[in-house]
């Protein structure tokens, strides 16, 4: 394999530098800074670093301060509570069309949440050998709103999944679905490229326009929350903190 001038000039650059929260910059910070794509290393890291230290709460805390919306569809809940983010690859589809998800696993690119609108839980459109299809694929992380199955093997898998229910049976391998077009789940709408974060707590989509402001918004609610922390640490009780005392 050739080496290129932009390999060159990308292989001292350290992916895993990690910037103090106090001196995070993300006054130009985009959606597409999720990944790096050699050019955008100081956003890729900046943002990385907030990323890797906040969490679902804190986001929706910070997106319902700008939109008054909590950003949240409280029937999806993690099947394996590991944290993940990344920009959404939408599909839907009936529950008994799992063909669906493999072709949803092929058109989404490295680094996408595939996010699955389901008709119904009645049957699983997803299971472990689509999440380890998945992986192998570069796919960070599977969002259901409909059922999975073989939690046997979620439940201990590197790779996050979130569904708002799961059973044992499966349809069949139809393909009648559609990919990458917007989709409403309960009278939210989630458009292909939005942001998507998710953990134990639960899960969080941003509108990628809303992207940047959010993510100004999260680092401010990580700085306060950090600042309580200290003074609760320092002998304040909350109740001083917040006025109530």
């Amino acid at each position: 394999m050739s080496i290129s001038p932009k390999d060159v000039l990308n292989k001292n650059k350290n992916l895993n530098k990690r910037i103090d929260v106090d001196k995070i910059n993300l006054d130009d910070v985009t959606v597409d800074d999720l990944k790096f794509n050699g050019k955008n290393y100081e956003n890729y890291i900046n943002l990385i670093s907030l990323l890797e230290c906040v969490s679902a709460c804190q986001i929706s805390d910070a997106y319902n301060g700008i939109s008054k919306r909590s950003g949240t569809i409280q029937s999806i809940k993690p099947i394996n509570n590991q944290k993940v983010w990344g920009r959404i690859f939408t599909a839907e589809t009936y529950s008994d069309d799992w063909g669906t998800s493999a072709q949803a696993i092929d058109g989404a690119e490295d680094g996408d949440i595939l996010f699955f609108k389901v008709s119904d839980d009645k049957k699983a459109i997803w299971g472990e050998l689509a999440s380890t299809c998945a992986k192998d694929n570069g796919i960070k992380a599977t969002v259901i709103y409909g059922a999975v199955r073989d939690l046997d093997a979620l439940l201990y898998m590197d790779y996050p999944v979130f569904a708002s229910n799961f059973c044992p049976n499966a349809g069949s391998a139809l393909g009648l679905g559609t990919l990458n077009e917007p989709i409403d789940v309960e009278g939210y709408s989630i458009n292909p490229g939005d942001f998507f974060f998710g953990d134990e707590s639960g899960i969080v989509v941003i509108p990628k326009e809303l992207f940047n402001q959010t993510m100004t918004a999260t680092l401010s609610v990580k700085i306060k929350e950090a600042n309580i922390i200290d003074d609760i640490d320092g002998g304040k009780t909350l109740a001083e903190i917040v006025g109530l005392k």
